[in-house]
């Protein structure tokens, strides 16, 4: 399955929050959420963020696709 509509799937692409909500389509809270280990929606299985400068982070495209996957094929 390609993520992003329009354009060839690279697996080593660095997406930022605004596309990691566009593709899962959970919000920003909610996403922070999943990552907070002491949150009841906390999901050990979400892909870890990248610190990639101050400030700034990034998450695996492949990552969050995989993610995705692993939900369609454990329903």
């Amino acid at each position: 399955m390609n993520i992003f509509v329009g354009q060839t799937f690279q697996m080593n692409r660095i997406i930022n929050l605004k596309e990691v909500i566009q593709v899962t389509g959970l919000s920003r809270a909610t996403i922070y959420n999943i990552m907070d280990e002491r949150h009841k929606q906390y999901d050990p299985t979400f892909p870890k963020q990248a610190n990639l400068t101050v400030g700034r982070v990034g998450w695996s495209a492949w990552e969050i696709n995989q993610w995705i996957e692993t939900k369609f094929a454990n329903r």
